[in-house]
Order: structure tokens, then C-alpha cells, then sequence
């Protein structure tokens, strides 16, 4: 298996490196990392068009076999670049991450790491988006441990091409973990998003900061309410975002022109 990873997090983070490592345990799996050569974290599904792309080829000195690039671009497109030139042929799977905090919810929106995941699939490559719930202190290596046995899991399935999982792991220990939840996304909302300042020269500016609002109204079934109660969430996302029951009441309706 041929395995793409990215991330937002820039290609040194240490993530990418220890779900690289990990993964390299897997006689059968091989890995290019093709990465953001720096942090780029909540960038959406930018890609760049108005400045030239570069892609620098990387040495990675704890493991001089693997191979990878960084890219003064977004993650979109570092995967873009990856899968459309870098790589000899196409990946049978690309992994964004493993990403430090959380991206649940309707932050998916925000995110570069599930950003770097939907390009995938748009590209007709089937991928995962994998994040660590823990901010201050994370470990990764539970969790780089637990994507080597889901794709050990999932090799008897066939994931959809038009379908990411987005993957959500607790930062707790292996016996704090409840179990896996397979959820939809849930909501994410902030309380004062903005914090005005004033520079030293009198003139003000806006820091984007905000307080996560703990809605009580959350569906039981949500990543949200998984990831709160310690299970490792994942969450299928089709990058389709028509809302197909207003689509056939809006073709109801006889329209004058």
C-alpha cells in the first residue's frame, strides 16, 4: 500500500513524524510525506494561485529510506502537487496528520488537516484525517498506533473514493479510552471570537481568540459528544454540501423569469 501523508502542521511537527515512523513498522506499506514547510493551521481549502509553488525534497536523518518535500503552500496543496507530479503514481491512500488538537464538528471547515483530506478524495483518492484531541501535552504514539491497526482493519474494506473518515483520538491513555464511536459532526461554537487590542502607536486591532461554547443540546451521536466522553470518534464526510431535501422542494415550486 502506498501511502501519502500530509498535515497543516508543518513537515517537521512531530505527528507526521511519528505516525511516518509507525506506519514504516508495516513491511507492506510505503510512505512519501509531502507537507507544508510550516504551520498552516486553519487555512481552509485554500490553494495557492497567484504566487509560484516550490517543493523542496526533505532528508529525513532518523530514517534516511523515506522519502518527502516540503511546499510553501496549503495543505490542499501540498496534496495537489503530490498526487498531480511529485510522486511516481498515485497513492492507494493519503493521511492528513496525525494533527495537534481537535477538529470536530463544524471546525472541519476551518480545518487544513481535513482540508488536506477532501483534496484527496477530489482527486479520487481514498482518505483519513486524523487529529489528537490533546493540545498542551500531546503523545502521539497511541494514536499513530492506533491508525497502523485501522489500516489493518480496514484492508478487507473498500473505502469509497468520495469519502474521508475523519478521526478523532482522545488525549488519554490506551485503558482511559471507552472505546471507537462512529458519529456524525456535531457543533462547534465560540463565545467572544474576537479580543480588540491596541499596537504601540495607538491603533487598534483584532486578535481572533473566543471561549468553545459546551452546548447542552448536542445529539448523543455526535463527534463532539464521543470525543467529550473518551471514545476515539470517526466521522464519514462526503465533500457533497447540497442540502437535497430543499433541492426537490425548490424544483417544486414554478418559477417566473
Amino acid at each position: 500500500m502506498i501511502v501519502l501523508l500530509t498535515n497543516d502542521d508543518g513537515i517537521y511537527a512531530e505527528g507526521i513524524q511519528i505516525l511516518s515512523d509507525t506506519l514504516l513498522q508495516d513491511e507492506n506499506v510505503e510512505i512519501y510525506i509531502v507537507a507544508p514547510d510550516h504551520e498552516r493551521s486553519a487555512t481552509g481549502h485554500a490553494i495557492t494561485m497567484h504566487r509560484p509553488l516550490r517543493a523542496e525534497e526533505v532528508k529525513f536523518y532518523h530514517n534516511s529510506t523515506l522519502k518527502g518535500w516540503s511546499v510553501n503552500g496549503t495543505p490542499s496543496d501540498c496534496v495537489k502537487l503530490a498526487i498531480e507530479y511529485l510522486l511516481p503514481q498515485k497513492p492507494d491512500l493519503v493521511i492528513s496528520g496525525i494533527n495537534r488538537g481537535a477538529n470536530l464538528g463544524t471546525d472541519v471547515l476551518y480545518s487544513g488537516t481535513v482540508s488536506a483530506a477532501i483534496e484527496a478524495i477530489i482527486l479520487g483518492i481514498p482518505a483519513m484525517a486524523v487529529s489528537l484531541t490533546e493540545q498542551k501535552n500531546p503523545d502521539f504514539r497511541f494514536a499513530a498506533n492506533f491508525v497502523l491497526r485501522f489500516l489493518r482493519t480496514i484492508d478487507n474494506y473498500d473505502l469509497p473514493n468520495n469519502t474521508l473518515l475523519n478521526i478523532n483520538i482522545p488525549g488519554k491513555t490506551r485503558k482511559e479510552i471507552a472505546g471507537v464511536a462512529i458519529t456524525c459532526l456535531g457543533l462547534r461554537q465560540y463565545r467572544n471570537a474576537f479580543q480588540k487590542r491596541i499596537d504601540p502607536r495607538g491603533r487598534n486591532y483584532y486578535w481572533l481568540a473566543g471561549e468553545l461554547v459546551d452546548s447542552t443540546e448536542e445529539k448523543e451521536d455526535t463527534d463532539v459528544v464521543a470525543v467529550k466522553n473518551s471514545y476515539i470518534s470517526i466521522t464519514p464526510i462526503y465533500f457533497d454540501l447540497t442540502n437535497y431535501n430543499l433541492l426537490n422542494k425548490l424544483k417544486k415550486i414554478k418559477w417566473e423569469i
